[in-house]
């Protein structure tokens, strides 16, 4: 067998010769890698916001109206891109695989995507390779692929507007600036279109379109063909959004009068900035610090003249849009007793595979000494925040509720997957970071690719062990519970059925997206009508002792009880 360190440097050479090849086959893998995680997810296990999804996507595959979990329409463009699962599938559970699918083979375009971004700033092929395969394993990266949730697709997304952004600015033929242009403003507005959050790029879209535009430091065309881009974008988001709430007859998401309540409150201000700062320190730790150093580096490079412009644009884009995300989040959440509304992982996850390979741009600088201060500023800066996470909250870190799955990357780090520990998990994330540094300053550029290497065989070993800890328990809980509901209750998938609104959540959630031809309502029987279409309703039991019918004693002639579980704690009624 050949050493590593003769084996290693023939591949790299052989990535250099032949980048193409070496692009198709590492995505495929990154594929491959995703597929087999999820190879036991076939049922939605994060209510209600899978659900209210998956109904999205329902209707826009041309099935019926229902009920949707959340009360309120989400962002349709992410239900538009996984509709098609639902047009070829006959049942949930092929749907459900069809998405993770779906979700895995846009996930992956991290690799080739970064690959670009490395090439651009400035690292070799082999080099780009290496640690655009890093930037793809990243735990926060797939973590959130494995659930039918817009994260899957955002952090492709966002990748490629800021590519765009780059290579609108950057200098060349103005054919490919208008292009990268629009680009951009297509990007931004399809991520209004998926997310709240993409409200935030749609404004810092604009806002550098038109700076630009005035200042005069791009071909005007390609600046007005992007605002027109941006402009269509915006329109269809609205459209659909429009056109979903007409079918669901319900209001859009309130996102933004969360946000402004929470902006205006003067007693939340304080709540609003510890939150704040915890995202950024989540965000820090679960990139081991390497995401960190692309916040010092883009910070310095704005202020500085030296840089290409295009550089310094979009290093500052990159950390506006983090710093208005974390804060618009912080603001917006309720204060609704979890540990992880403090530390918040999954809102600015989306920008870690852009920050990290910035990070790792970073650790390939020629100086030496700067890496060096650049990792000691960015160590001081997630201490700093945690420290002032952990003053600010104080108890609640430790008394409110933990949910693991909003904290599993400082789980992992802190290998307790019961409770917060920020600072054994922050030391954890800051040794992975002082070893990179120490291997580099000692070895020079050429143990990068060892570097590499080494942290994308940690983030595959991390995000195996996230999945195993969290995502299949937490499916496998929901599967067993909700799962097994649509095959004990006997109602069929064409059967328009009633929830009342005190049967488990789960149940009640779930089977909105799973009733694929009828209809679901959410409704109280004892005080609200019974639709005339329905076929079932769904009740709990009453209390101890007493038969099922006590639960709805005032129920009309036609209806009677068809079977029940204990175990559950639901009676399926039936109209006669």
């Amino acid at each position: 067998m050949r050493p590593l360190r003769s084996t290693l440097p023939a591949a790299t050479r052989w990535v250099a010769a032949r980048p193409g090849i070496a692009l198709l086959t590492g995505y495929v893998a990154e594929l491959v890698f995703r597929l087999v995680l999820v190879r036991h997810l076939n049922f939605p296990s994060v209510h209600p916001d899978e659900d209210s999804y998956l109904v999205l996507a329902r209707v826009l595959a041309g099935r019926p109206p229902t009920a949707i979990p959340v009360g309120e329409v989400l962002p349709g463009g992410y239900p538009l891109l996984i509709s098609p699962a639902l047009r070829l599938a006959d049942d949930p559970v092929t749907a459900y695989q069809l998405i993770m699918g779906l979700n895995a083979a846009v996930n992956a375009l991290v690799l080739p995507l970064a690959y670009v971004a490395l090439r651009r700033l400035g690292l070799s092929r082999r080099l780009a390779y290496v640690f655009g395969a890093v930037t793809a394993l990243l735990p926060p990266v797939i973590f959130y692929s494995q659930f039918v949730m817009t994260d899957a697709v955002l952090p492709v997304l966002i990748l490629a507007w800021l590519l765009c952004l780059h290579g609108w600015l950057a200098d060349g033929p103005p054919r490919r600036r208008l292009w990268h242009a629009v680009g951009a403003g297509a990007a931004a507005g399809y991520a209004m279109a998926t997310h709240d959050r993409g409200g935030v790029v749609v404004a810092l879209t604009a806002a550098v379109f038109l700076g630009v535009l005035l200042l005069r430091r791009a071909p005007w065309r390609a600046t007005v063909a992007g605002i027109g881009a941006l402009g269509l974008g915006v329109l269809g988001s609205k459209l659909l959004s429009a056109w979903l709430r007409g079918r669901f007859g319900v209001a859009n998401s309130d996102v933004g009068g969360f946000l402004w309540r929470g902006l205006t409150d003067p007693a939340a201000a304080q709540r609003t900035l510890t939150r704040t700062a915890g995202q950024i320190w989540y965000f820090t730790v679960s990139t081991w610090g390497i995401g960190g150093l692309a916040l010092v580096a883009c910070l310095f490079a704005v202020f500085d003249r030296r840089l290409p412009r295009e550089l310094r644009i979009t290093g500052g884009v990159l950390v506006a849009l983090l710093g208005g995300t974390a804060f618009a989040a912080a603001a917006a959440l309720p204060a609704d007793g979890r540990i992880d509304d403090w530390v918040y992982a999954r809102y600015t996850s989306y920008l870690i595979p852009s920050a990290f390979l910035v990070g790792a741009a970073v650790l390939a600088r020629p100086g030496r000494r700067a890496v060096v201060r650049t990792a000691a500023l960015t160590a001081g800066l997630t201490v700093l925040l945690a420290g002032a996470v952990v003053l600010s909250a104080g108890s609640k870190l430790r008394d409110e509720v933990f949910v693991l799955w909003g904290l599993p990357d400082v789980s992992f780090l802190a290998a307790d997957w019961s409770r917060l520990n920020m600072f054994r998990a922050t030391a954890a994330a800051l040794v992975v970071l002082a070893a990179v540094v120490m291997v580099r300053f000692s070895g020079g550029r050429r143990v990068l690719p060892a570097i590499g290497l080494s942290l994308a065989l940690f983030g595959a070993f991390a995000t195996a062990t996230i999945t195993a800890h969290i995502s299949v328990p937490h499916e496998k809980v929901s599967k067993d519970t909700a799962g097994t509901f649509r095959r004990d209750s006997g109602i069929g998938q064409a059967e328009n059925v009633v929830f009342a609104w005190d049967v488990k959540g789960s149940l009640r959630d779930t089977y909105a997206f799973e009733a694929y031809e009828g209809r679901v309502w959410y409704r109280d029987p004892r005080w609200q009508p019974v639709p005339a279409e329905a076929d079932v309703l769904v009740t709990p039991l009453p209390l101890a002792g007493q038969p099922p019918e006590a639960w709805w004693p005032g129920h009309p002639a036609g209806w009677y009880v068809d079977r029940a579980d204990a175990t559950q704690n639901w009676v399926v009624w039936r109209r006669r």
